[in-house]
């Protein structure tokens, strides 16, 4: 269910070899790329001379009801924003575009945005990190040079589509944490943060923007270059939660990967019980797996509201609990009385799975068995994900044994980190789950930001709550 995290954003970058308007086309890849953002949407597309824009404030065909008529071009790029820096005002809504010939779109967050902009006396006119691309770039300079720069000296990530000086370009940070995928066929170029962006356009997979490449689109041409070397820390959370599960990035596909979990996650943890029921809709084919491995019947005890928007943190426990109900509903039949395996894709603050047991329980549920697919989140993330503080995250606060009381069940398990990375087989970005951050700079971050909270203060509370139980 993925329990309110957030991550920013979902990014396309079309081109027609043939000279073929791209509006359309991408806003078709914004509809497939939907669950990375759902707060704005937008497109800018260039004929050569002038960038035309469309964007706005909610879900894409809010923003594209009236359709596209008026944005003519044969390049362009595209948005869904989540933000995990700045605020969602019509100025932070991406593409950003500076009136001329340049526009960004960029997935991922810069940690050290602000000191970047105003060592180089760069103008903010949004509070977006993404600023840091459009104005390094749109000064004249080379635009391969000015992203070596860019990837020298960021920290975070950034996978990113522009339009610069009417080029078409994209790049990805040297650890390569956010996702980015390119396809081509005889009519069009695309390259996108998913290969659900390239299928639904018809546009066959060819692979990965590596970390640390160039790449730009010049007379129908797909050119590549290779600025730093790549150093691939992949962000976990892509195949446990953000990324589709029928889109492959980094050369796997998300839905395998997601059922290896669960398989690997019976092997470590079983349970004797009488169904395994999923919490929708990421964990449904790790939960399949499970059963599967364990030979226990596999069923949808919960059913979601597909028109609920997500669920944001609620300031009493009366309205978290009823966020939980207008998302989710349990069906008495499958539960009344049974053993029940109850999985989800991970836990960050709690307060969403404590309320879905609780539902559980009422629908007569005889035990709650709670299998987690992600190991204990106990830092937060400088990289795009949205978790920042120490204090709201669960598993910093209390042991796993103490989290099962809390939560109201009889067993609780999360998939360790080295069993996730074997049954990945990638490198993989894991500072939220191990706390060793890949740079100086990021781990300086993470203990000015502990220093600074009543990480203490939010355990006793948490205490006094498992000594209720």
């Amino acid at each position: 269910m993925g329990e309110n995290i957030g991550e920013d954003c979902g990014v396309v970058a079309i081109y027609s070899k043939k000279g073929a308007d791209v509006a359309p086309l991408l806003v078709n890849a914004l509809f497939t790329l939907q669950h990375r953002g759902q707060d704005a949407a937008g497109i800018a597309v260039s004929d050569g001379k002038e960038i035309r824009v469309k964007k706005g404030l909610g879900l894409v065909n809010f923003v594209f009801n009236d359709g596209v008529d008026a944005i003519v071009g044969h390049k362009g790029i595209g948005h869904v924003r989540y933000p995990t820096e700045g605020t969602t005002t019509i100025n932070d809504v991406q593409p950003l575009f500076d009136g001329y010939g340049n526009a960004i779109a960029h997935n991922g967050h810069i940690a050290n945005y602000c000191d970047f902009m105003k060592e180089r006396g760069y103008s903010f006119n949004s509070s977006s990190d993404s600023e840091v691309f459009l104005e390094h770039l749109k000064n004249g300079k080379s635009i391969k040079r000015g992203v070596k720069e860019l990837m020298e000296v960021l920290e975070g990530s950034f996978s990113v589509v522009a339009l610069i000086d009417h080029r078409m370009v994209a790049f990805r940070d040297s650890m390569a944490i956010r996702p980015l995928v390119w396809g081509e066929n005889e009519e069009f170029v695309c390259i996108a943060s998913e290969t659900t962006a390239l299928d639904v356009n018809n546009i066959p997979f060819k692979g990965d923007i590596k970390g640390g490449e160039f790449a730009i689109v010049e007379d129908g041409k797909l050119s590549r270059y290779q600025l730093v070397a790549e150093s691939p820390f992949y962000c976990i959370f892509e195949y446990i939660y953000f990324a589709r599960p029928d889109s492959t990035i980094n050369g796997k596909t998300v839905y395998l990967v997601r059922e290896e979990f669960g398989r690997t996650l019976a092997d470590i943890a079983p349970v004797d019980a009488d169904v395994v029921v999923p919490v929708p809709d990421t964990s449904r084919p790790a939960a399949n797996a499970f059963a599967e491995r364990l030979g226990i019947p596999y069923r949808e005890g919960l059913i979601k509201n597909r028109y609920s928007s997500r669920t944001f943190i609620m300031p009493t426990q009366e309205m978290r609990e009823e966020a939980v109900r207008l998302k989710l509903n349990a069906i008495q039949d499958i539960l009344r009385g049974k053993r029940v395996v109850l999985f989800d894709d991970s836990i960050v603050r709690g307060t969403t799975i404590e309320g879905i047991v609780r539902m559980v329980r009422n629908a007569g549920a005889r035990e709650v068995h709670l299998r987690i697919t992600c190991p204990p989140i106990i830092g937060p993330c400088f990289r795009g994900v949205n978790m920042k503080t120490h204090e709201e995250l669960i598993a910093n606060l209390l042991s796993v044994e103490e989290m099962g009381k809390v939560f109201g069940v009889d067993s609780i398990s999360f998939l360790p980190l080295k069993e996730l990375k074997r049954s990945l087989g990638l490198n993989i970005c894991a500072e939220c789950i191990g706390g060793d951050y890949l740079s100086k700079y990021v781990e300086m971050l993470a203990k000015k930001k502990k220093r600074a909270e009543r990480v203490r203060d939010a355990r006793i509370r948490l205490m006094e709550k498992v000594g209720r139980r």
